[in-house]
């Protein structure tokens, strides 16, 4: 895909920070001194643990240059760097490795969350929120018009480009076999948006760049035409002319034995 771009991702800066709050809140850790946090992007998440955990060694690390350097301007005294998760080894052991909307990204979620665990300390935690809304229409959506256009074999495997979310038993029982104690749960949360041109604005940073990344600049206007149309439909306005994005969340707590 394209670099991820900050600007965008960042218009609905509260909305999204709200989950990596309340991730961050059911940590059991009443101190850490070493934390890590995965897919930072814009440094929003970062920001959160270190008022949480303010007298700890905190990195963030992201792969996207754009993200990385949002991160910086906003939290100048902490080390970021670019990774592929996907590949990132280290010797270091952390109290807290934090992933907030990334994994959702990453293939093999079994030998994943085993090879995480493994940088955790003994105690430590791994704390993870995924979007699991490929059920959603915005993504049912999203996959019919990469099908019904003119890019439809350019955009062939687009909507395998995310990692299918696995059941509760699946989170837990992998995560129990790598040595924690679990909690899982998940929030659907509800945002009042302003009509269906802010749905598309929503998921133009995240769930719509796999579709749109390949396209050429007229392909892409037409594209997010269609799908504003299909959304329309799909969302009706309230009476106030908000229309109600639902958008459901796993998250799950592990923490080492």
């Amino acid at each position: 895909m394209v670099d991820w771009d900050a600007g965008q991702y960042l218009k609905f800066e509260d909305e999204r920070t709200r989950p990596s709050l309340d991730l961050l809140r059911r940590v059991p850790l009443e101190a850490a001194t070493n934390c890590v946090d995965l897919g930072c992007g814009p440094g929003n998440s970062t920001e959160l643990i270190t008022r949480r955990y303010p007298a700890a060694r905190i990195v963030g690390l992201d792969n996207s240059p754009d993200m990385l350097a949002k991160a910086r301007m906003r939290l100048p005294g902490l080390h970021f760097e670019e990774a592929d998760i996907a590949t990132w080894e280290t010797s270091e052991r952390f109290d807290l490795i934090f992933a907030n909307a990334v994994l959702q990204w990453l293939p093999d979620h079994p030998a994943l969350l085993k090879r995480l665990v493994s940088f955790l300390k003994e105690g430590g935690c791994l704390a993870v929120q995924m979007p699991n809304n490929l059920n959603e229409p915005t993504h049912r959506l999203m996959a019919q018009v990469a099908q019904d256009g003119p890019w439809a074999e350019k955009l062939s495997s687009a909507a395998r480009s995310r990692e299918t979310i696995g059941s509760f038993e699946n989170y837990y029982g992998w995560l129990q076999q790598a040595g924690c104690s679990v909690d899982i749960w998940q929030t659907t949360y509800v945002h009042p948006l302003d009509g269906a041109a802010s749905i598309v604005e929503w998921f133009k940073s995240t769930g719509l760049k796999p579709y749109i990344d390949p396209l050429s600049p007229e392909e892409r206007a037409e594209f997010l035409r269609r799908y504003q149309v299909a959304v329309l439909e799909a969302y009706r306005a309230q009476g106030d002319g908000k229309v109600l994005l639902r958008f459901p969340r796993l998250f799950f707590v592990a923490q080492r034995r």
